[in-house]
């Protein structure tokens, strides 16, 4: 799994919920304008499920976005390049479920080696 630490963005927030080998649940907080940048996992879908505020998720490869608000989920999955970022002035939270395989974080276009720790 690759660690909070190694990754080349910061956030208002990250909870970790559980972890086992293959999977990781935690809640994510970012505030107004902050968002994760343009990435993918190689083997790991990513499920969001808001929990209040509007979270907005785009992806390429199939190009699409999503506005989600409390209790709204999508998935992206494996090899799919995607944006997060909170569209609301109050900030955004929701639940983000990784799984299920080894976690890697790669920047669209760049590489972090995965962390599998």
């Amino acid at each position: 799994m690759t660690a909070p630490r190694d990754l080349p963005y910061t956030i208002t927030g990250r909870d970790l919920v559980s972890q086992i080998q293959d999977l990781r649940v935690q809640i994510l907080t970012l505030s107004d304008g902050e968002c994760i940048p343009w990435h993918f996992h190689s083997t790991v879908y990513d499920i969001f499920v808001c929990l209040q505020g509007i979270t907005r998720i785009k992806t390429r490869g199939p190009d699409a976005q999503y506005f989600l608000a409390a209790g709204e989920h999508c998935t992206v999955a494996p090899n799919t390049a995607h944006e997060v970022s909170c569209q609301d002035t109050q900030g955004c939270k929701f639940v983000l479920v990784q799984g299920i395989g080894a976690h890697d974080f790669n920047l669209a276009g760049n590489a972090i080696a995965a962390d599998n720790l």
